[in-house]
C-alpha cells in the first residue's frame, strides 16, 4: 500500500542552505543526523512483462437459435416465458392444427383412390395379357395352316390383325398400370408430408437451453418462417471481439487469454480463443474472434467484457507497490546509497502491473531501494539492511 507523508522545510532553512552554497539534489533532503532504521531492501531490476492488447468484447451464448413456424395457423398456446429453462423435446408453442389436419385427410383420401385405380389397372392388365396370349397362339397356328394351304389368305390376315390389336391393348394396359403405381407413390408422399405438417403444429425444443425472447403471443397468425421464440443452448458462452489485422498473426486457435467482465467483479478469468473468422472486414480491416469462456452460471448474453490478448514481451523497470511513497503531491521511493543512507527519490510512474508499478523515470537498474518503507523512515536516516 502507498503511504502518504507530509514534511515541510522552513523557508529560513532553505535560504540558509542556499547561502552556504549547499546543493540539494531533486527529491533529496540533507541528512538529519545519525538515526538508523532496520528494513528490507532490494535491487532495481528490469523485468520482462508481456504486452497485452485490450479488446472490447460482448458475451454471447455459444449456440443461439430462433425457432420459426413451418405451417400457417393461429397460435393457440405459448407454454414458456422469457428466462424459462427447457429440456430437449419440451413443448414450447402450439399452433392451430385444423388446416394441416384437413390437408392430411385429403391426402389420405387421394391415396385410397390411387390404390383403387392401381388395382383396377392391374386387373385390366391381366385381362389384356391373357387376350394377347390367346391371340399369339391363334396367330402361330394360322401361320402354319397358311403354309400348308389349309386356310385362305384373308382368314390369316384377320387373325394377324386381331393379334396386333391384342399386343397394343396389352401395352396400353401396362402403361396404365405403371401410371397408377406412380399416382400411388405421389399420394403416399403427400400423406407423409401432411403427417409431418400436422406434427409441426407442436413446436418442440431442439436442445436443452433457456428462452431469451418470446416473439409471438396467443392469437397471433403464424405463417411459414414467422419467428416464434429465441432459445440459447446451455453449455458455454463466448466473448466476441474484433481484432485489428496488424495483430492477427500473433493469435491462434487454442491460445489462452485473460477475460474480465466488470459487472461480475474485477477478477480476470482464463479464456481460450475458440474461433477466428478467416476473412477480414473490408471496412474496418479487422477480424472477428470468438473466445471460449469457462463455465459460469452468472454470465448472460449481451454483457460487456474486456479481453487481454498477449502479443509479446517488453522489458520494463518496476518496483513493488509497497515501495512507492506519496508525500503530498510528490511520488517517490527511498533508495539506499553506498553509505547505507536512505534518500527520498522522486519517480514518475506508468501503468500498474498487478502488484508492481512501472517506473518511467527516477530510478536506474542496480540501485537499491526500500521494499516497504516504515512510517518512521525519513530522508537521511541510516539503513540497516535486513537479510
Amino acid at each position: 500500500m502507498k503511504r502518504k507523508r507530509r514534511f515541510f522545510i522552513p523557508l529560513w532553512m532553505v535560504l540558509a542552505l542556499s547561502a552556504c552554497g549547499n546543493k540539494i539534489e531533486p527529491g533529496n533532503t540533507l541528512p538529519e543526523g545519525g538515526e538508523s532504521i532496520k528494513t528490507a531492501t532490494a535491487e532495481v531490476r528490469i523485468n520482462q512483462e508481456p504486452f497485452y492488447y485490450e479488446a472490447v468484447a460482448t458475451i454471447n451464448a455459444h449456440t443461439v437459435g430462433t425457432l420459426s413456424a413451418k405451417i400457417m395457423g393461429t397460435v393457440q398456446a405459448v407454454h414458456v416465458e422469457e428466462g424459462d429453462r427447457v429440456e430437449a423435446g419440451d413443448l414450447l408453442v402450439t399452433l392451430d392444427p385444423r388446416t394441416v389436419t384437413s390437408q392430411l385427410d385429403q391426402a389420405e383420401a387421394a391415396l385410397r383412390e390411387a390404390k383403387r385405380a392401381e388395382a383396377s389397372a392391374a386387373s385390366s392388365g391381366d385381362a389384356a395379357a391373357a387376350a394377347a396370349k390367346l391371340a399369339s397362339t391363334t396367330y402361330q397356328r394360322y401361320r402354319q395352316l397358311l403354309q400348308e394351304n389349309s386356310v385362305s389368305r384373308q382368314e390369316f390376315d384377320e387373325v394377324e390383325s386381331r393379334f396386333q390389336q391384342a399386343k397394343a391393348v396389352l401395352a396400353q394396359a401396362q402403361a396404365m398400370k405403371e401410371a397408377a403405381r406412380s399416382r400411388v407413390q405421389q399420394a403416399g408422399a403427400s400423406v407423409e408430408q401432411a403427417t409431418l405438417a400436422s406434427r409441426d403444429a407442436r413446436v418442440l425444443a431442439p436442445y436443452k437451453g433457456r428462452v431469451v425472447a418470446k416473439i409471438v403471443n396467443v392469437g397471433n397468425l403464424a405463417s411459414p418462417g414467422t419467428p416464434l421464440l429465441t432459445l440459447e443452448q446451455e453449455g458455454g458462452f463466448t466473448a466476441d471481439l474484433v481484432l485489428p489485422e496488424r495483430h492477427i498473426q500473433a493469435v491462434h486457435v487454442g491460445m489462452p487469454v485473460k477475460v474480465r467482465v466488470p459487472s461480475l467483479g474485477k477478477i480476470d478469468v482464463s479464456g481460450e480463443i475458440g474461433r477466428i473468422v478467416p476473412a477480414a472486414d473490408a471496412q474496418s480491416r479487422s477480424f472477428e474472434v470468438k473466445v471460449t469462456m469457462p463455465e459460469n452460471s452468472e454470465l448472460k448474453s449481451g454483457m460487456f467484457a474486456r479481453v487481454f490478448i498477449p502479443l509479446g514481451g517488453t522489458g520494463i523497470l518496476s518496483v513493488p507497490r509497497t515501495a512507492v511513497v506519496d508525500q503530498g503531491q510528490l511520488t517517490g521511493v527511498f533508495i539506499v546509497d553506498d553509505n547505507h543512507v536512505a534518500r527520498f527519490r522522486l519517480i514518475r510512474t506508468g501503468k500498474n502491473l498487478v502488484d508492481q508499478v512501472e517506473v518511467i523515470s527516477g530510478l536506474k537498474q542496480g540501485q537499491r531501494y526500500v521494499i516497504q518503507a516504515p512510517v518512521t523512515l525519513q530522508d537521511g536516516m541510516k539503513v540497516e539492511e535486513m537479510p
